[in-house]
C-alpha cells in the first residue's frame, strides 16, 4: 500500500470515527430534571435504605453437607484423565462422535 493510500485510509477511518462519536443512546443528557441518570426510583431506594438485613437467613450457614471422599475420587479421576463420559438422554437415533460430526452418515 502506498503512502498516499495509507493516509487516505487513515483520514477516512478518523472521519467515520468522528461521525460515530456523536451518536449516543440518550440524546438529551442536558435536558433532564434530575441530578443523576439513576434517579427516579424513590420507592425502591427507600426499601433498600430501611432494610435491616438484606441476606437470606441461611446465607451465613457454613455447614454445607458434602461427601469429601467422593469429591477427592472425582478430582483424582480428572487429574489422571480417566473421567467417564456422560450418557446422554436423547430421543435421536443419530449418534454424534466427540468431534461434533455425525457418526451415522
Amino acid at each position: 500500500m502506498s503512502r498516499n493510500n495509507a493516509r487516505r485510509a487513515t483520514l477516512a477511518l478518523l472521519a467515520v470515527a468522528a461521525m460515530l462519536g456523536g451518536c449516543s443512546s440518550d440524546i438529551y443528557f442536558d435536558r433532564r430534571d434530575t441530578v443523576s441518570l439513576e434517579a427516579g426510583d424513590a420507592v425502591a431506594t427507600n426499601k433498600v435504605t430501611h432494610m435491616i438485613d438484606p441476606w437470606p437467613a441461611r446465607s451465613g450457614d457454613r455447614d454445607i453437607p458434602a461427601n469429601g471422599e467422593r469429591m477427592a475420587a472425582a478430582g483424582e479421576r480428572y487429574r489422571t484423565n480417566k473421567v467417564t463420559p456422560l450418557n446422554g438422554f436423547s430421543t435421536s437415533s443419530v449418534k454424534v462422535d466427540s468431534i461434533g460430526g455425525s457418526a451415522n452418515k
